[in-house]
Formats: structure tokens, C-alpha cells, sequence
């Protein structure tokens, strides 16, 4: 048996249901209960064949997982080494790519048929999904690879999330770009069509998060420091432009907005942040909320978290086995979503569906 027949996919029902939580007439939480709808099962607004999903396949932890610009792949990736290929129209698990010698940390898509992935092994992986193959390795970092970005990963949800289409006249300056953050306190820019990494951002310390502007040639890192930093690289200057504090722990995460005009921080000082990064910012402090909720541990995960297409919506992953999702607008907890047995790693929206993947540290 190949090794792609035995990662089967299994369905079931949680045993727990999502919960809502509810609030007096005053806004203040008063309860938290089980959500059931009376019309769950006749209004889906999904495509997916049960409420609930669970993929089996992976022989560890599972640190990521993304979905293509358009949503009709999944890929998922962690300790085994392996990065899975789930189709969204059944979930099953129709490729599996295989090369890296120790954990895979991050992934990105960088266009609907090729990805970049990120290692413990010190590498950066760019794959061609519809065959299996390893195009090319990048190797210069000297330790751990803790996170990457792509443009498609924000120019991308523009054109694909549903209440963002009207920018979806927004381009991407360099479609090859990827950008990635190491132990080794540097993030540096890539080129797929070269070997080599077409520059370095020196840090002080390790750099643990990354986001990339695609369309404004911006990148954003954070780490250890509790810092965020902004970086221009508009003709190779790679200056920095802009250092955003707040967080009192280390950045577990950075995510930027569909429209580019706010960034998502998550941090060890158990705080969601979000930032207004737009050129000329009205307000005299640029933090605009704070999301409290998720947790971390002493395992020191980089959990992360994510925008709905539209930007209406967070989640996030937690060290207390639950997913929450926050309503954007008034930094509200709208759901807690049950079910997993360990640490929940990453969560993820899909592009264009009311569907949410998540993975966990244990196996299930």
C-alpha cells in the first residue's frame, strides 16, 4: 500500500457542540451555551458533507495548515516532516510532499499550484503540488525557520474573499516574492527564481512572526523582543519605517488584513492586537483593540491567528483545546469551538466558505 492510500480520511460528528456565548442587555457575558440551531442541518451554508470533520493522516503534532488562493485545496504539515494535500471538495488526502529532514513549521501558498514551506531543518522548501516535487531548497538561514509569508497570502484574499472583490484590482509588485523569519535574528526576502535570498533584515534577537504587504512592498516581523517592526523594501532599501510596541511577551503570529490596512498580532501575554499600519494613521496611538481569550502555555507554541476573508471576523488557536472567534468590530468572543484534545496551533478560514480548519499538538 502506497503511502498516500494509508492516510484515509475520517468523518464524524463532535461529540461537543460550538458554543455561543451569550450577554445581558448591558453587553456584560452572562453565560456560555451549547449552540444548536433549529434549522443547523436544512440552512448549511457550506459545501462540506457534515458539520463536522476530522482528517487523519498525520503521524505528529500538526503546526500549520493553508488554503489555496481559491479554496480548493488544503495543506497541512508538522512534525512529520510531510506536507498532506487534502481536496476541499471530500477531504481526501490526494498527495503527499516529502523532503525535509525535520519539523515544518510554517507554509504559504504561493500561487493556486505551488507552496513555499518552512523547517526546523534549518531549510525553505518550493513545491509543485500538482506533481509532488521539491523545485528547489533554500538554505541560508542558520537556524530554525520559525515562520514565511507570501504576497498571495494578502493580495490573494482580495480577489477570492467574498465582501473584498471591489480591491480586487490590487497587484502584486513581484509574484515570485516570499519572505521568511528565523531563530538565527533575521528575516530575509527570496526570490523563487534564485537560489539565494535577495536580502537580509538584521534583528537584535530571534525573529518568531512575519507578514508580508505584497502591494506596498512592506514587511512586518516580530519576536522575542515583543516588538513589531516594519520594514520598506521599495528598491531594496529595507528600511525601517515604523516600530509598534504594546505586547509584553513574545509575537506568536502576524497576520495582515485583507485590505492591507490593519495587522493581527498574537503574543505569550495571552493578547490578540490589532494595529493600524495604513501610511498616515488618524489617531495618536496606531493599537486599535485587543482580543482576550486565547491562552498560552509552558510548551511556548507559536499559536496563531487569522482574518475572515472580509476582515469581519478573528480566530484563533489556544493553549485550553478551544478555538474562539471574535466578532472584529467590537472585539466581542462570538463562539468557542470544542472538540480537540490538545493545544489548538492554527486556525484558518476559508476564502470563500463559512468553513474553519484548525490543527492541534496532540494526535488525535
Amino acid at each position: 500500500m502506497s503511502s498516500v492510500e494509508e492516510f484515509q480520511q475520517q468523518q464524524q460528528e463532535e461529540e461537543e457542540p460550538p458554543f455561543k456565548r451569550l450577554r445581558d442587555n448591558e453587553g456584560n457575558a452572562s453565560a456560555v451555551v451549547a449552540y444548536r440551531g433549529p434549522e443547523e442541518e436544512t440552512n448549511r451554508t457550506s459545501s462540506l458533507p457534515s458539520p463536522t470533520m476530522q482528517l487523519s493522516g498525520h503521524k505528529g503534532s500538526v503546526y500549520c495548515l493553508e488554503y489555496s488562493p481559491s479554496g480548493d485545496t488544503l495543506a497541512s504539515a508538522g512534525f512529520d516532516m510531510n506536507v498532506l494535500l487534502w481536496s476541499h471538495s471530500d477531504y481526501n488526502n490526494f498527495n503527499v510532499l516529502e523532503g525535509h529532514k525535520n519539523a515544518i513549521l510554517d507554509l504559504k501558498w504561493l500561487n493556486e499550484t505551488h507552496l513555499i514551506t518552512g523547517s526546523a531543518d534549518k531549510t525553505l522548501g518550493y513545491w509543485d503540488t500538482a506533481t509532488g516535487d521539491k523545485i528547489r531548497s533554500f538554505k541560508s538561514h542558520s537556524m530554525i525557520v520559525n515562520a514565511l509569508d507570501t504576497a498571495a497570502s494578502t493580495v490573494g484574499s482580495r480577489t477570492t474573499g467574498t465582501s473584498s472583490s471591489s480591491s480586487s484590482g490590487s497587484t502584486m509588485a513581484n509574484p515570485h516574492l516570499f519572505v521568511s523569519a528565523s531563530d538565527d535574528s533575521t528575516a530575509k526576502l527570496w526570490d523563487v527564481r534564485s537560489k539565494r535570498e535577495s536580502a537580509t533584515l538584521e534583528h537584535d534577537f530571534q525573529v518568531t512572526a512575519i507578514a508580508l504587504d505584497g502591494e506596498n512592498q512592506i514587511v512586518y516581523t516580530g519576536g522575542i523582543d515583543n516588538t513589531i517592526t516594519a520594514w520598506d523594501i521599495r528598491n531594496q532599501s529595507n528600511k525601517k519605517t515604523m516600530g509598534l510596541r504594546g505586547h509584553t511577551d513574545t509575537i506568536t503570529c502576524l497576520s495582515l488584513h485583507p485590505k492591507s490596512t490593519h495587522l493581527l498580532s498574537n503574543s505569550m501575554d495571552h493578547t490578540i492586537r490589532t494595529w493600524d499600519v495604513r501610511p498616515f494613521c488618524a489617531e495618536p496611538q496606531r493599537q486599535c483593540k485587543q482580543f482576550v481569550g486565547a491562552t498560552h502555555n509552558a510548551e511556548k507554541g507559536l499559536i496563531r491567528a487569522a482574518w475572515s476573508p472580509d476582515g469581519s471576523m478573528i480566530s484563533c488557536g489556544s493553549a485550553d483545546r478551544m478555538v474562539r472567534v471574535f466578532d472584529e468590530y467590537s472585539a466581542e468572543e462570538l463562539y468557542l469551538l470544542p472538540g480537540h484534545k490538545g493545544c489548538v496551533n492554527t486556525v484558518i478560514f476559508h476564502p470563500q466558505e463559512n468553513v474553519i480548519a484548525r490543527y492541534v499538538t496532540s494526535i488525535q
